[in-house]
């Protein structure tokens, strides 16, 4: 008899698989250095990450490695993890329920935007989705000190983005695809503002009230039926999904 609890993590080592190629497919990467979790059910609190060293074109299903609140490996594995990767990650699994996903990223517009005191504007219906409600972390050096983690935490609150100043982008979702989907938008959001900066006029900001209705629209909290998160979200995994069983999928071993 098959073990119901083996088919599920199964099933989400390969979600988290599948995020980790889409990153590298989209450009998303930094080398070996950044990371993506995913909570494992049950009590123990145990989440799967990248094996520190590998890039992300080369994760696997099976070797994400397992590991527990306090950064330490659960199953035999002859990789590591990367330090600062437990100590973003663990933080934020412990303090949010809702984030069974959390998603890392320094991409070029993404750290560009993070340096920008203004943080992400309004520039366009593909950043109107986080208008407030993007969350914004100070820089303190790289994350090695676990002091840091309580105050990484309370800046991010409630929030399912945040800006890490002078560092990089970060997104949390109830699944690895919806921490995925919101990080390609908000990566797009900060190409667009780069690029829209760099054409040397001024930019036009809509009035704060459509930029609020247009949020509420794209995340799905008016009686409009168009832009409903999870209808929208589902069919664009269900693309994205049959895009690396063409490009890559071995992602899924």
């Amino acid at each position: 008899m098959t073990d119901p609890t083996v088919e599920e993590e199964l099933r989400l080592r390969r979600e988290l698989a599948a995020v980790y190629r889409l990153v590298a497919h989209f450009r998303m990467t930094d080398l070996i250095f950044t990371h993506i979790s995913l909570r494992l059910p049950g009590p123990d609190h145990h989440f799967l990450i990248n094996p520190y060293g590998l890039l992300f074109e080369e994760i696997t299903a099976s070797n994400l490695v397992k590991i527990d609140l306090d950064g330490n490996a659960v199953d035999p594995t002859p990789h590591r993890v990367n330090p600062a990767g437990f100590v973003i990650h663990s933080a934020i699994h412990k303090a949010r329920s809702d984030a069974q996903c959390v998603l890392h990223t320094h991409s070029r517009s993404g750290c560009a935007v993070a340096a920008q005191s203004d943080g992400l504007l309004p520039l366009n219906q593909i950043s109107m989705e986080f208008y407030n409600r993007v969350a914004y972390h100070d820089y303190e050096g790289v994350a090695l000190n676990l002091d840091e983690q309580k105050r990484l935490v309370d800046d991010l609150g409630t929030h399912p983005v945040m800006m890490l100043r002078n560092h990089g982008l970060l997104t949390v979702g109830s699944s690895a695809a919806q921490a995925f989907l919101r990080m390609y938008y908000l990566d797009k959001a900060c190409q667009i503002q780069v690029e829209a900066q760099a054409g040397g006029s001024a930019v036009v900001l809509p009035d704060p009230t459509v930029c609020e209705y247009t949020a509420r629209q794209l995340n799905g909290e008016t009686d409009e039926s168009d832009y409903q998160d999870d209808d929208a979200y589902d069919l664009a995994w269900a693309a994205l999904l049959r895009l690396l069983e063409r490009v890559a999928p071995d992602y899924r071993d």
